[in-house]
């Protein structure tokens, strides 16, 4: 590898977590491409740590689909291919249309409030035909919906998947093409969730997503 990490600054988060969420962060922005062979000691000279948390992030990477180990012959970072990508896509679906769901059922007006917010930021980049902003705007807004469904298990699940949805979803662009169309559909998304009509809030989303 040709570029060593930067080592670690103390924290407050658990070193595992720091040394996870570092690596993670390396995969994604090309620091470490694919194909690059994870050295242990070579990891946690570059980091200043042991090597107990970049063995223990390196599985973690392992269980989410960013590292692959064979046994006693490597272990290095993960190609993404097309089957893995739109396989999260369809998941990431499915599951945000669930929470959607969930989170005008359980959310208080104020995290409903924030959710929209977030929402009609996605709106906006939908109606400047903006992809990069609207790809931003919408990873921020289903962290929102995310913490607005209340479900400590779903929350749990997406933190530790959060690495690999964003690997996979790198690619996406929206299934609808016009603007103008793509706008109103996330508009008649945002009524549905504004009046707490979880069941067409779900089926818009997933309509946006060619889930229908």
């Amino acid at each position: 590898m040709e570029t060593p990490l930067a080592p670690l600054a103390p924290g407050g988060t658990v070193l595992g977590d720091q040394v996870y969420a570092r690596l993670g962060e390396a995969i994604l922005d090309g620091t470490l491409p694919p194909g690059s062979q994870l050295r242990d000691h070579d990891l946690a000279e570059w980091l200043g740590v042991s090597r107990t948390p970049v063995r223990e992030a390196l599985q973690r990477l392992e269980r989410v689909g960013l590292v692959e180990v064979s046994p006693h012959r490597y272990t290095r970072v993960s190609a993404p291919n097309d089957k893995s990508q739109s396989d999260t896509l369809e998941f990431v679906a499915y599951l945000m249309g669930n929470a959607a769901r969930m989170a005008v059922a359980h959310a208080s007006d104020e995290e409903l409030d924030d959710a929209l917010a977030g929402l009609d930021d996605v709106i906006a980049a939908s109606r400047a035909d903006d992809y990069p902003e609207l790809m931003r705007t919408s990873h921020a807004f289903f962290a929102q919906l995310t913490r607005a469904t209340g479900n400590v298990a779903i929350m749990r699940f997406m933190r530790e998947a959060e690495l690999a949805i964003r690997r996979h979803i790198s690619t996406w662009r929206p299934l609808i093409e016009c603007p103008v169309s793509r706008t109103a559909a996330y508009e008649d998304f945002r009524t549905a969730m504004h009046e707490r009509d979880g069941v067409r809030a779900e089926a818009r989303l997933r309509e946006l997503h060619g889930l229908a």
